[in-house]
C-alpha cells in the first residue's frame, strides 16, 4: 500500500466543487441511517515510531476526534504486523513499530490496544482489532526478538522477498494464530476482529515459494499444488472464524482482500474484466468460498484504483463485488489520496469522490467504506475529510444489523427523566432489563425533536448524540431558544439492533 502524492490541481478543484452548493446537492444523496464508515489506523508504516507513549496518545485521540466529525463510526487498528504485539501479549514479543525494537515495553508503560478500545467506546466507535496473520517479518525490521515465532520455531516459517512467512501449508501454523487470535478476543472488548490481504506472499519475480516438504507430507490427497495452497487457506479461515465465535458470538470477523478476485482471461464465466494480480490464482485466497460459506462476517475489496484504471476500472470493480459477494457484508476500501488526485472522467472539474459515492448508492449490496488510510482524512487531502463532514457523513449512521449473528433488539430503556444539576437540565435514563450478551445495551442514542416534528427516529439528522452514558446534558442553545422539546432515547445492543424509544417532552 504505497502513498500517493496529490496534485495541486486536483485539489484546487474539488475546492471549487465543495463552495458550490449546487454541486454538493447533486452529490450528496439521502443520509444513510445504516452504514459501515470505517477507517484503517495502520502502524507497519512507521508513523508512531519515535513518538513514546504520551505523543502517542495525543496523536491517536486527535486522529479519532477529527474521524469522529467526519462521522466514521468503527476504527480498524492494526495490532499484529509481524506476529508481534502492539498489546501486552503472552504469546508474542511487544512490536518495534511501537517502541523502536521488537520486544522492548513502551515506557511508560500503556497497552495501545485497550486504550483505543476505551477511547473509540467512548465516541460512540466500533473497534476492529487488525493483524496479519501470516507475515512474521517485514522487508524493513533487521533484528527480531527471542521470544519472536522465527526465532523459537524457525522450521515454522520461510523466506520470501525479504520478509519471512508463517507457512500457511503447516497445520501447526493455523493453531497457532488462532491461539493468538483466542487470546485477544478474550481479553480485550473489541467489536472485530480483522485481517486484510496477505495469505500467500505476494509474487516476487523470479523466486518461488518453498513448501515442496510441506506439500508432499499434508497434500491430503490433492495433486495441483495451487489448489492444495488454497485449501489450506480454507482451512485457515473456517477454523478462525470458529475461533473467534466460540469465544465471543458477538465479535466480527471481517477480511479486506485485494480489490480483483480474477481476471476474465482466467475464468470466463465469473471473471471481472480486469487485467492484474488475482486474489485466487496468485495469493490463493478464494474469497468468494468464504463469503459464500459465511466464514466471514463483512468483506472489504481494497478498490484503491481510480475509475477509468485501464487494468482495474473501479467501476468495473465495485459493480462485480456487488454482484458476487453479497450473502455476508460488503464494504468497499477506499483509497483517500488516490480518489482526490484523479480528475471524474466524466467531468473532469472535479475529483472523483462524488462520482465513487454516486457508485456506492447504486450498489444494492454495498454497506459501507473503510478509508485507506486515516491520516489521510485526517490530514483533509483534497478537502476529502471537509466533504465527509459537511456532506457525505454530514449526519451520524449505526453500523449496520447483523441478523445472522443476532437480530433481537433490546428493550426500551427505563425511567427516563429531567433532573436539574446544577442549574443545568441533565436528561436521565436507565438501562433496560435484559441478561445475556443478546439483551444488554452497551449504546445509547438520543434524538431531538422541536414541537412541529413527527419523532421519526429513521432521520438521522435528529440525532444528537450517541453514548456509552446514561445521561445527556441539555445544551445550553435549548434551553435559550425555548418552547416545546421532545427527546427520544433508545438502545443498541452489540449487533447495533436498536430498540423501540422512550420520550420525554421538556418546556423550557
Amino acid at each position: 500500500m504505497k502513498k500517493l502524492d496529490v496534485g495541486l490541481k486536483a485539489v484546487i478543484l474539488l475546492i471549487i466543487c465543495m463552495v458550490s452548493p449546487g454541486c454538493l446537492r447533486a452529490d450528496s444523496g439521502k443520509s444513510q441511517k445504516r452504514e459501515f464508515r470505517g477507517a484503517w489506523i495502520q502502524c507497519v508504516n512507521g508513523q508512531f515510531l519515535g513518538m513514546g507513549t504520551s505523543r502517542m496518545q495525543e496523536t491517536l485521540a486527535g486522529q479519532l476526534d477529527k474521524l469522529q466529525k467526519c462521522g466514521v463510526n468503527a476504527i480498524i487498528f492494526q495490532v499484529r504486523p509481524e506476529c508481534d504485539a502492539l498489546y501486552e501479549s503472552k504469546y508474542e514479543p511487544w512490536s518495534r513499530f511501537l517502541t523502536g525494537r521488537q520486544g522492548q515495553a513502551p515506557s511508560p508503560y500503556w497497552d495501545p490496544l485497550a486504550w483505543m478500545v476505551e477511547q473509540c467506546h467512548k465516541r460512540g466507535m466500533e473497534l476492529h482489532a487488525w493483524i496479519n496473520p501470516y507475515r512474521a517479518k517485514t522487508k524493513t525490521t533487521r533484528e527480531l526478538a527471542r521470544s519472536h515465532v522465527a526465532i523459537k520455531h524457525p522450521e515454522a516459517v520461510f523466506a520470501y522477498d525479504g520478509q519471512l512467512i508463517l507457512n500457511p501449508g503447516i497445520p501447526e501454523n493455523r493453531d497457532y494464530i488462532c491461539k493468538v487470535v483466542a487470546d485477544i478476543v478474550e481479553r480485550y472488548d473489541i467489536d472485530g476482529l480483522h485481517i486484510d490481504d496477505y495469505f500467500y506472499p505476494y509474487p516476487a519475480a523470479g523466486q518461488s515459494i518453498p513448501d515442496d516438504k510441506e506439500f508432499a507430507a499434508y497434500n491430503n490427497g490433492i495433486r495441483d499444488r495451487g489448489d492444495w495452497r488454497r485449501y489450506n487457506v480454507n482451512v485457515f479461515m473456517k477454523q478462525l472464524y470458529e475461533t473467534i465465535h466460540k469465544v465471543k458470538p458477538w465479535v466480527k470477523f471481517g477480511v479486506s482482500p485485494f480489490g480483483i478476485y480474477r481476471n476474465k482471461r482466467s475464468a470466463p464465466a465469473i471473471g471481472s474484466a480486469t487485467n492484474g494480480l488475482q486474489n485466487y490464482d496468485d495469493l490463493y485466497a478464494d474469497v468468494l468460498m468464504w463469503v459464500n460459506n459465511g466464514w466471514v462476517d463483512y468483506c472489504v475489496p481494497q478498490l484503491y484504483w481510480q475509475i477509468g484504471h485501464k487494468a482495474a476500472d473501479y467501476a468495473t470493480l465495485i459493480k462485480w463485488w456487488n454482484k458476487y459477494a453479497g450473502k455476508r457484508h460488503l464494504y468497499i476500501g477506499e483509497d483517500v489520496e488516490r480518489t482526490a488526485k484523479f480528475a471524474d472522467p466524466a467531468n473532469p472539474k472535479v475529483n472523483q469522490l462524488p462520482a465513487k459515492r454516486r457508485l456506492h448508492n447504486a450498489m444494492g449490496n454495498v454497506n459501507g467504506t473503510v478509508l485507506w488510510y486515516a491520516k489521510a482524512v485526517v490530514d483533509n487531502v483534497g478537502n476529502y475529510a471537509t466533504l465527509l463532514e459537511k456532506v457525505y457523513w454530514k449526519h451520524p449512521a449505526f453500523v449496520p444489523t447483523m441478523p445472522y449473528i443476532d437480530g433481537k433488539a433490546p428493550k426500551k430503556v427505563r425511567k427516563m427523566k429531567v433532573l436539574d444539576m446544577d442549574g443545568r437540565p441533565v436528561l436521565f435514563w436507565q438501562a433496560p432489563r435484559g441478561k445475556g450478551w443478546k439483551n444488554e445495551a452497551v449504546k445509547y442514542v438520543v434524538y431531538r425533536f422541536t414541537a412541529g416534528d413527527d419523532a421519526d427516529i429513521s432521520d438521522p439528522s435528529k440525532i444528537v448524540a450517541v453514548t456509552t452514558d446514561e445521561f445527556y446534558e441539555i445544551p445550553a442553545d435549548d434551553i435559550r431558544r425555548g418552547g416545546k422539546v421532545r427527546y427520544a432515547v433508545t438502545a443498541l445492543d452489540r449487533m447495533s439492533n436498536e430498540s423501540k424509544p422512550r420520550k420525554k417532552t421538556v418546556n423550557f
